[in-house]
């Protein structure tokens, strides 16, 4: 595995000795609360890390099996008192992997085919939403879920079916290229991701942030060339397509011109503050990635730090919030979503009894990891009942899909899931009419 650069230092050193096996991060190790096993926790993660750069252990078998069990949720980064950067050595060990693991060729082209085909393109992303929406509003998905035909196929494909959003309504995507004038004189120009998922399936939550940003005087750029952020491809792996999608990118963001750019949803956030450490062996790219990195902040980072908040109208409900894992653990974000919801007139703000406990989402891990996932989500979900909110509020769109899938199994339709941001702009809505 190759080393990874201290963050505090001009070296290039291994980092896996930093770890000193103290335990503390154990508990707050989502697959080893579930699993209670060694090898599935950040601590036996690394030991493995140890053993296989000196050649005591091969990538295949369960090297790979723990490597890719773990949801890369970052809480250990929270509890270790060493500061171990465990997130990039997970991904590193990852990268080792995926150019080393055997795979069946079926599953290497059909890999090959979502991140570098499908996820390079935001034209291709869309053309395979359609399908889903097609698949959705012909009637399909209905008929085939009747006939349960889906029950014969392996790997859980079924429930996995289940897990698709609902996509028959209009898609409220956001045009690549767009600028959005303010409401009021400019105090700022910044630019919004668009990302992936958040685009062709949260479009909605992207009109609200735009919405929100125009009250409070952003001139609002969505760069024309911009792609997905790449985080999917680091945590699967992929390093060397991520590196070319965080190059577009950057270039995107220069030509904007903007002050900052902003992220609504938190895995595309930590992973955009991060491309200064994935492109820092590019010499053409090292101080650039810098720089854009600094500008990125969270869409609940920037509105809360703003001198003067424009003031929202009230807003009726008891709300929980939910802290997305690469929010809290990666960006070191809790108090700024909290702050915002706490602004808003007649809102009941509750703390559920574990904010900060993984959902089970991670990108494609309730995908690839299926079972796993599901029994992190009732976790979850069992909390979420006993805190009885009637909105759970969360900013990241894995977060958004899982939560309203578990409840949706749990037979709980009476608690909504919404993203922070749309609260605050239905808040302002309520102000305007006021």
């Amino acid at each position: 595995m190759k080393p990874i650069k201290n963050q505090d230092s001009n070296t290039t050193t291994d980092l896996t000795p930093q770890c000193i096996h103290c335990g503390l991060c154990l508990q707050s190790c989502p697959t080893y609360v579930e699993l209670g096993k060694e090898a599935d926790s950040p601590r036996g993660r690394i030991y493995l890390m140890q053993a296989q750069q000196k050649g005591k252990l091969d990538v295949q078998g369960s090297f790979a099996q723990h490597i890719s069990a773990c949801l890369d949720c970052r809480a250990c980064e929270s509890a270790c008192p060493s500061g171990v950067p465990y997130g990039h050595l997970i991904e590193n060990a990852r990268e080792l992997v995926e150019k080393q693991l055997h795979r069946p060729w079926p599953v290497k082209m059909l890999r090959r085919y979502i991140f570098e085909f499908v996820f390079s393109s935001p034209k291709k992303l869309r053309f395979h939403f359609d399908l889903l929406r097609l698949y959705q509003r012909s009637g399909l998905q209905k008929l085939v879920r009747n006939s349960r035909l889906l029950k014969l196929f392996p790997n859980h494909l079924e429930e996995l079916e289940q897990l698709l959003p609902d996509l028959t309504l209009k898609s409220d995507r956001i045009n690549i290229g767009s600028i959005f004038k303010p409401k009021a004189s400019v105090h700022h120009r910044v630019g919004l991701l668009t990302g992936c998922v958040m685009n062709e399936i949260f479009g909605s939550i992207h009109h609200a942030t735009i919405r929100v940003l125009q009250l409070n005087g952003c001139e609002v750029v969505v760069p024309q060339s911009q792609v997905c952020c790449a985080a999917l491809h680091s945590h699967a792996g992929i390093n060397s397509t991520a590196k070319q999608m965080a190059k577009k990118n950057i270039e995107a963001f220069e030509k904007a011109g903007v002050d900052k750019i902003i992220v609504n949803a938190a895995g595309c956030g930590a992973k955009l503050k991060e491309y200064d450490s994935l492109l820092e062996q590019d010499p053409e790219f090292k101080s650039r990635a810098q720089t854009f990195s600094q500008k990125v902040v969270d869409i609940s980072e920037f509105l809360y730090d703003l001198p003067s908040l424009s003031p929202p109208g009230p807003f009726h409900a008891r709300v929980a919030y939910d802290d997305p894992c690469h929010l809290l653990h990666a960006q070191r974000i809790d108090q700024a979503p909290r702050g915002l919801l706490k602004r808003i007139p007649e809102l009941q703000l509750v703390e559920l009894q574990n904010p900060d406990q993984c959902c089970g989402s991670a990108g494609i891990y309730n995908i690839t990891q299926h079972d796993l996932s599901m029994r992190i989500l009732k976790r979850k979900i069992e909390d979420i009942e006993n805190c009885s909110p009637t909105i759970l509020a969360t900013g990241n769109a894995g977060c958004l899909m899982q939560i309203a899938y578990g409840l949706n199994l749990a037979n709980l339709p009476q608690i909504k899931v919404m993203h922070p941001i749309e609260i605050l702009d239905q808040a302002y809505s309520a102000s305007s009419k006021s």
